[in-house]
């Protein structure tokens, strides 16, 4: 069940631009990738400077690891806009960036390609 706060927030993104969001920002110092997961570190009682309502949701979201993609969906926000917010976040040290176990720039490896052709196939 969702609180009243959640429907704030939603309300409130589904009724402003998305630019608004960000203060007309499509960039954030952190490369975040679809797939990157983030998390709220912990004891992350009081933010260190003043931040909106989209960036508290994204801070309450990510109690649990939840990648951008999610993150975005979630909050019914554009990927870019979504990007922005958890960079913001990651440069204050509220949230922490999970690192992948493999390397971006590496080739798949037989055993992922097996996995994703095997979830292909069952569908």
């Amino acid at each position: 069940m969702r609180d009243e706060s959640d429907l704030a927030v939603e309300a409130f993104a589904a009724s402003v631009r998305p630019y608004v969001l960000t203060g007309g920002r499509t960039w954030s110092g952190a490369e975040l990738g679809l797939e990157t997961l983030v998390s709220t570190r912990p004891f992350v009682a009081i933010l260190p400077r003043p931040v909106g309502h989209e960036h508290q949701a994204v801070v309450r979201l990510c109690v649990q690891p939840r990648s951008l993609a999610e993150v975005a969906a979630l909050l019914a926000v554009p990927l870019g806009v979504a990007r922005v917010l958890i960079g913001d976040l990651v440069e204050i040290s509220a949230l922490v960036v999970h690192q992948g176990t493999e390397a971006h720039d590496a080739p798949p490896t037989g055993v992922l390609l097996r996995r994703v052709l095997d979830g292909l196939r069952r569908l």
